[in-house]
């Protein structure tokens, strides 16, 4: 194959060209209430050529691999058209490597009938709890092994395993709708959604529990939110400003992202990196054959660095941090997050919460949106906290505000960091790419919550 790849890459007049070839097989079972939507099995094959000429690129996939080299002249023609300025790339030494999947309970061992008859056990005992009027199961696994070759003489064989897992419980009554979900995912290890079958019944019994709970006092508040929550904001508000490509191509936004500047207290550290080992968004190479980092994003409160592709880090004139990913031989490479977290500080859950008088308690999440700095999320599940306690459940809340405000008042952090694995990440039509958030307990000041 490497022969193959590198014949194919010679004899063209581009700045840069690379091959991308994927090989894929997954499994999907899709549950709505009791009816089995979606139950089996796919294999694909296919690749890509990019090329990059005076600035411009050109791009092809294709499903056939015969003719490669005719592949690659469409892609550098393409790229001819659209060039009209000085290419700009960052430099890399060639690498040939071979990285294996890891795995620990390979779910491609694991019989499509095992898969049904564990989710049709979570199903029924979801269904089984009074109130519960349907219910929803997504589960996906797959292989991947793609190898690729570029005009610098790098050529790397990569093989990664992935699966996911997310339970809904829908309940209702006199009117009244409440979910309550759980993602969990894994790379490589079915263990990881096994034995569910105690929070499979918790989920739905706290869906029926919201039909009746009553609903906060809008305003602002010392909020504490768990580490699934905090983990979902520092991705979703954080992160993806923090990725170089939305920086580079908004004035606005590279005003407000100023390297050197202060976002938080001492205490605050966030970090994004596939080097970071064992978690979903966890891979030696990305998809540009960069080796993967860990890169503080914000370093003691100060923002010290973001995530790049090798276009976007020459543009900026910044490190590459091996962040550009594509979902699929389907579509060209973008910066995308990999592992992205608070890293833990000192404080107990005990101590975070000992001196609210009143407070909220948000956990898990729900949906949100984002707009630049300013964000929307729905906890999945929240709580009163009084005197030091956590007290009475509450109708699921709407945390608002503006991120880097919210930043500033963070005034603890625990030390307890939990790392999510559930769901994935979406951007530019490419969803859902495998990805891991993750924080300890951290307690914000003057958060504002939504209610009645």
């Amino acid at each position: 194959m490497q022969d193959r790849l590198f014949t194919a890459l010679k004899g063209h007049n581009a700045d840069y060209i690379e091959i991308r070839l994927e090989e894929s097989n997954s499994t999907r079972l899709v549950y709505r209430g009791q009816r089995l939507e979606e139950a089996g099995r796919t294999a694909s094959i296919g690749g890509n050529v990019r090329a990059l000429v005076k600035g411009g690129w050109g791009f092809v996939s294709f499903n056939n691999l015969d003719n490669l080299s005719e592949k690659v002249a469409l892609a550098v023609e393409q790229a001819r058209y659209v060039g009209k300025e000085e290419s700009q790339f960052s430099a890399a030494a060639p690498v040939t490597d071979k990285v294996e999947a890891e795995f620990r309970k390979n779910p491609l061992d694991i019989p499509l009938s095992t898969k049904k008859a564990l989710l049709d056990e979570y199903n029924n005992i979801m269904l089984g709890v009074p109130n519960i009027r349907t219910t929803s199961i997504g589960y996906a696994d797959g292989k991947k092994k793609v190898s690729f070759a570029n005009s610098e003489g790098t050529f790397i064989e990569q093989s990664r395993i992935d699966l996911s897992l997310r339970l809904t419980a829908i309940a209702g009554k006199d009117g009244e709708v409440q979910q309550v979900g759980l993602s969990m995912g894994s790379k490589g290890d079915f263990s990881a959604i096994e034995n569910l079958h105690v929070k499979a019944k918790d989920i739905a019994a706290r869906a029926a529990a919201l039909l009746t709970a009553p609903q906060v006092k809008g305003g602002p508040y010392t909020v504490v939110l768990d580490p699934v929550l905090a983990g979902v904001f520092v991705h979703e508000a954080f992160g993806h400003l923090s990725e170089a490509d939305h920086i580079y191509e908004n004035p606005q936004l590279r005003e407000i992202m100023v390297l050197g500047r202060r976002f938080g207290g001492k205490h605050l550290n966030i970090v994004d990196g596939a080097a970071v080992p064992g978690y979903r968004g966890s891979f030696k190479y990305d998809d540009e054959g960069t080796p993967s980092t860990k890169t503080y994003l914000i370093k003691e409160g100060v923002l010290t660095s973001r995530l790049h592709s090798r276009e976007t880090a020459a543009r900026m004139g910044e490190q590459t941090t091996g962040n550009a990913r594509a979902i699929s031989y389907l579509f060209p490479p973008i910066v995308r997050m990999t592992n992205t977290y608070i890293e833990p500080g000192q404080a107990t859950f005990a101590e975070m919460i000992g001196d609210i008088k009143e407070g909220v308690y948000a956990r898990d999440w729900y949906g949100g949106t984002t707009s630049l700095e300013m964000f929307t999320f729905s906890a999945g599940e929240a709580y009163m906290i009084r005197n030091g306690k956590i007290e009475e459940l509450l109708r699921p809340v709407v945390l608002t505000g503006n991120v880097f405000t919210t930043l500033e008042n963070i005034d603890s952090i625990g030390n307890d960091l939990d790392m999510n694995q559930g769901g994935g990440c979406g951007k530019a039509g490419q969803s859902p790419l495998p990805v891991s958030n993750g924080s300890p307990h951290i307690r914000i000041r003057n958060c504002l919550v939504g209610g009645k």
